[in-house]
């Protein structure tokens, strides 16, 4: 059994992210020395996993969880909050492995759930937040489906798509983890909609979002598009 020094575990879902790999976990090291890191790899075929077993054994903050087969990004991150809360993790935080979440931002997300907040979500769209190196129609796509999930959820948070998030323990205990419907890009949706909904406090802190510097984004038009169908089904459901 993984002993457990640090308060809050980073998990950061990886497939084909072996050039990412090491810069990112070196600085989610550096940037909190609060965190242990969680590397989630679905069986890369470019050596991902092998690359996070041997960062592993050189340093002890580091784990790694391999997984068969790539079943969207929802199911990694359920997966790692199950092997966080087995281990003792009082904060499980989440985040992408391409550098489009800053890590120099984990400790002022991990500050505001030591301060009482339940959930923390760096946000690109409270005040002091923003994007980088983005063009006007990935702007416009990603403001209007935030809108677009507030409407129907009938939220207030202003950044409801957003990855970078920091949960106390209790939430993910809390939750049916085992009834989350998404799998992939409206997975932080339900995670928060399903969060406010037991009564948990949500607190949005700002973030720079950049492109990922190396590889290719995960993103397509057929995963926004089934977001956009799922956000309804999270509402008469969740």
């Amino acid at each position: 059994m993984w002993r457990v020094v640090n308060p809050a575990l980073v998990c950061v879902p990886t497939y084909n992210e072996r050039d990412n790999l090491e810069p990112i976990v070196r600085a989610i090291l550096a940037a909190d020395s609060r965190v242990d890191v969680l590397v989630v790899d679905d069986n890369s075929p470019d050596g991902t996993g092998a690359l996070a077993d041997a960062l592993a054994r050189a340093e002890p903050r580091v784990q790694v969880l391999h997984r068969a087969q790539k079943q969207g990004l929802g199911r990694a991150y359920l997966h790692a909050f199950g092997w966080a809360l087995e281990r003792g993790y009082a904060y499980v935080l989440e985040m992408d492995a391409d550098f489009s979440h800053d890590p120099r931002h984990l400790p002022t997300l991990l500050d505001a759930a030591e301060q009482g907040a339940d959930l923390v979500l760096g946000s690109r769209y409270v005040a002091g937040g923003g994007t980088v190196n983005w063009g006007r129609l990935r702007k416009l796509i990603s403001r209007g489906g935030s809108l677009y999930a507030r409407t129907i959820l009938g939220l207030g948070v202003r950044d409801l798509t957003g990855g970078f998030k920091c949960f106390r323990r209790k939430v993910l205990e809390t939750l049916d983890l085992s009834a989350i419907q998404s799998t992939g890009y409206a997975f932080q949706i339900e995670l928060t909609y399903r969060t406010l909904k037991a009564g948990f406090t949500v607190k949005e802190v700002p973030i720079t979002f950049e492109d990922r510097r190396v590889g290719q984004s995960k993103m397509s038009k057929k995963i926004f598009l089934e977001a956009l169908g799922m956000v309804w089904k999270i509402r008469f459901s969740a």
